[in-house]
């Protein structure tokens, strides 16, 4: 290893466009598996060739996030960022069960990759600039934007100005850069950080928070996962592009992602991966935005 659709119209419309160990096995969602080449060939040296001849690849993502990255009672692996995922792998000839995941949290996503502990991060991982300073950004493979959630009975918090004046807490993972920018809004005294944003929807379950924030993606797949006791408020007040992290400097292994990425996009498999994770919920089916550079 290399160093049920939303059923409250309001959901929808606030959405937008949206509405632990290495683990392996199935991981694909129910209805979608990802092409895998066969015998593909590669020049050696490269980093498609490793993993390629390994016959396998360890991806870091998050596990407990609905609708992108999560891991179901059976162990299996679900979500748009896993069969983004799976879809690249594939493309090195590396099918979904020889696939290890990695649990990556926010705070983790540059530490991994720089330690060697995963191959490539998928998971819901905004390319900045300060990021982009420690490691290689492919994509972006999809665009999310920074929104909040409340309880449903909430009509107090109708968005991040609202939050100014009020003495709400807000919950978000540690690390990501929601929790940097909801800073504009909320002083550290009423900001409750945890790793992961299941830990966030049980603090605003018990009111520990008043509200979560974070991007659309995340928010859509924790309110499906409410029962309807949660809901999203405002509008999006960021655009979050998502890439696919490598180790710095990998222009090949970079090209060679965002290759991959127009591919399924140009072939229908990029649709299919969205429709049947996310697209559950979601109105709209994304188109791939542009790719940037990889020099």
């Amino acid at each position: 290893m290399r160093n049920g659709k939303l059923t409250a119209a309001a959901i929808a419309a606030s959405t937008g466009l949206l509405l632990s160990a290495c683990g392996s096995g199935s991981s694909s969602e129910e209805g979608f598996s990802a092409p895998v080449a066969e015998n593909p060939s590669f020049e050696q040296g490269t980093t498609m060739a490793e993993y390629a001849d390994s016959g396998e690849i360890t991806i870091g993502t998050k596990k407990d996030q609905p609708l992108f990255g999560l891991e179901n009672l059976n162990g299996e692996m679900q979500g748009f960022d896993v069969a983004i995922g799976e879809i690249i792998a594939g493309k090195l000839g590396i099918p979904a069960d020889k696939i290890n995941w990695k649990e990556t949290p926010s705070k983790n996503r540059e530490l991994y990759l720089e330690q060697g502990k995963v191959d490539m991060v998928v998971a819901t991982y905004t390319i900045n600039d300060k990021r982009a300073e420690r490691v290689t950004f492919a994509g972006p493979y999809y665009e999310a934007g920074q929104d909040l959630m409340v309880k449903q009975d909430n009509n107090s918090i109708t968005g991040p100005e609202s939050l100014r004046d009020s003495d709400a807490k807000v919950c978000s993972a540690r690390g990501s850069t929601p929790s940097e920018r909801i800073r504009e809004y909320v002083d550290s005294s009423r900001l409750v950080l945890f790793d992961t944003y299941s830990k966030c929807a049980d603090a605003l379950r018990n009111g520990q928070a008043q509200a979560v924030t974070t991007d659309n993606s995340i928010l859509m797949g924790l309110v499906s996962e409410s029962e309807n006791q949660f809901k999203v408020v405002g509008n999006t007040f960021s655009e979050e592009p998502y890439g696919v992290g490598i180790v710095k400097g990998d222009v090949d292994f970079c090209e060679f992602i965002n290759d991959s990425l127009r591919t399924a996009a140009e072939n229908g498999t990029y649709q299919e991966a969205w429709n049947s994770s996310a697209g559950q919920v979601s109105e709209k089916t994304p188109e791939l935005p542009e790719l940037q550079s990889c020099g």
